[in-house]
């Protein structure tokens, strides 16, 4: 079912240390990195990956920019590009993309993915960092017309009632216990997430940030 929603925007959840940090803790300098989309499947024992499209991070290079193409028959990226820096303790990165297409769920009677742009931007501060993402038309899935932070759509068709995909929006990713940091997706397609004939993670929109990446 191909459905269109209208560009949105969400502040993702700030993580923070579960402790202040001590007075007399040394010195640390933030990280951050973000690249505007990456892939690593298997479809049918065909292994395909692409690696982080235009990554940027803190420390160099501070922009990065692909002009996209085609992964054989499984998606497309369009023109992406990216920007980090650090401004004293505080690190920035960020990403957007433009009309990506995953056609892989094609074969397996599924349907094709679109999503017009897409970004993810992370900052750090002194105790955490935080995160946002912004998503653009979308079809091929159904989507809430505010997406909340991790909404997960199931794409139904797999074999025993399994899924063919599962669609994560807005997503943001913790360690536990927390320790500051944080990654965030715009889009993130894990393809028969019970198991099947593929396998694997297309991600669009990524952006990590540390507090106390580096010592």
């Amino acid at each position: 079912m191909r459905t269109a929603r209208k560009r949105t925007f969400r502040l993702l959840a700030v993580t923070t240390l579960a402790t202040p940090l001590l007075a007399a803790a040394p010195p640390v300098t933030s990280t951050g990195w973000a690249s505007s989309g990456s892939l690593d499947v298997t479809v049918d024992n065909e292994h395909v990956v692409t690696g982080e499209l235009a990554k940027c991070t803190a420390d160099g290079p501070y922009r990065a920019r692909t002009v996209g193409g085609t992964t054989g028959d499984v998606a497309a990226f369009g023109i992406g590009e990216s920007g980090c820096g650090r401004s004293g303790a505080v690190s920035v990165a960020q990403a957007s993309g433009h009309r990506f297409e995953a056609t892989v769920l094609q074969r397996y009677g599924g349907p094709v993915i679109t999503v017009r742009t897409y970004s993810a931007k992370c900052a750090t501060s002194e105790t955490g960092s935080g995160g946002e993402v912004s998503i653009g038309t979308v079809e091929g899935i159904t989507v809430p017309a505010q997406i909340p932070p991790n909404d997960r759509i199931v794409i139904p068709g797999g074999a025993a009632g399994t899924a063919l995909a599962t669609v994560i929006l807005n997503e943001t990713v913790t360690p536990q216990p927390p320790d500051g940091s944080l990654v965030t997706h715009a889009v993130h397609i894990k393809l028969f997430p019970q198991g099947g004939p593929a396998s694997g993670d297309i991600y669009l929109g990524t952006a990590a940030c540390d507090p106390f990446g580096k010592k």
